[in-house]
């Protein structure tokens, strides 16, 4: 993968993950790089996954390709944000 391939999967993953903590209600406490990272890994396994089903052979935005990386993004933000609340509570006691 070159540069301009590494940039774009940054800048896809950052609107891929922001779009899927829209998604999600409340506020979740969730930093920017997990979100990064949730978004780059949603949008990749959401490419696959449309392009297995069949669904990603489109021209232009592939709204299918799209809503299935959203949607894994805001499950992936969701347990994220899970997870450190049960990591709170279990340091509160």
């Amino acid at each position: 993968m070159d540069i301009s391939g590494i940039v774009s999967a940054v800048i896809i993953g950052l609107v891929i993950g922001a779009l899927g903590r829209l998604v999600l209600p409340g506020r979740q406490n969730v930093g920017l790089l997990w979100t990064l990272v949730v978004g780059i890994v949603a949008a990749l396994v959401g490419t696959a996954i449309a392009g297995a089903v069949g669904v990603a052979d489109t021209r232009g935005i592939d709204w299918i390709e799209l809503a299935i990386q959203v949607a894994l993004a805001a499950v992936g933000v969701g347990i994220l944000d899970g997870a450190k609340a049960r990591g709170r509570s279990e340091r509160r006691r």
